[in-house]
């Protein structure tokens, strides 16, 4: 990496995004985040790691489109884009609303969509781009309660596939990580009989760090990764293997 390029993380202020973020800028990469509501989070991420936040909902194209410019003005054009930004609203599927089916697939699926149209045109024009979708390992396998985000995930990998295909000779790649368990606040959150059991389906005996994915997402986004595209990697501690 002759010089600094430009990385945007969304959903970047906690949890896995956080964790892409501050290793990408301890790479050397200059780095941005977006986030839609928590400020609280936002200043704190900002206030302890220097990164620059970035105040939009990726679910809205008009938002990205206007947010894109301001990232590119405070820190150039972004050439590295981490899809990360996802919700949660389980619910067995006979008795899930439609507003809770289209708010995940909105901002699940919908974001990527609205991320790299806007952003794909300029990483074609420079012959240079790095795209890395977080997706789920419930997006491989399903999982009881979360059919819409399962299905959503599922889309990015179909998603990540059709968009590495069109790019590549324009030194794009375009990859997915899915995720299994990993100890975030969304995790956490989870109750302690349940994430025992979950614990027990893992063959390594743990859940993941945010790290760890970081970790994938610095390698995908290197030049040492450029012969990789529409790929999808399994950080899963062995609990689902495809």
């Amino acid at each position: 990496m002759t010089m600094a390029r430009t990385a945007l993380v969304t959903g970047g202020t906690r949890g896995i995004g956080a964790a892409i973020a501050r290793s990408l800028a301890a790479a050397g990469y200059r780095v941005g985040v977006t986030y839609q509501g928590n400020d609280e989070a936002a200043a704190a991420f900002r206030q302890e790691t220097g990164i620059a936040t970035f105040k939009w909902d990726v679910g809205d194209f008009e938002a990205c489109m206007v947010g894109i410019q301001q990232v590119t003005d405070a820190l150039g054009p972004v050439e590295i884009l981490v899809n990360n930004a996802g919700i949660t609203r389980d619910a067995t599927l006979h008795r899930m609303t439609p507003e809770q089916w289209s708010a995940v697939i909105q901002t699940n699926l919908t974001s990527a969509f609205n991320m790299v149209r806007v952003t794909i045109e300029g990483m074609r024009d420079r012959a240079f781009g790095r795209i890395v979708q977080i997706a789920s390992i419930n997006g491989q396998k399903g999982q009881v309660g979360q059919a819409n985000y399962a299905a959503a995930k599922a889309g990015l990998l179909g998603f990540t596939r059709s968009v590495a295909q069109e790019n590549a000779r324009k030194g794009i790649t375009v990859n997915a990580i899915a995720p299994g368990y990993i100890a975030t606040d969304m995790v956490s959150a989870v109750p302690g009989d349940v994430l025992e059991r979950i614990v027990a389906q893992i063959p390594v005996g743990r859940l993941g760090h945010a790290e760890e994915i970081a970790q994938a997402a610095l390698y995908l986004v290197s030049d040492d990764a450029a012969f990789i595209t529409g790929a999808t990697l399994a950080v899963n501690g062995g609990q689902y293997m495809a």
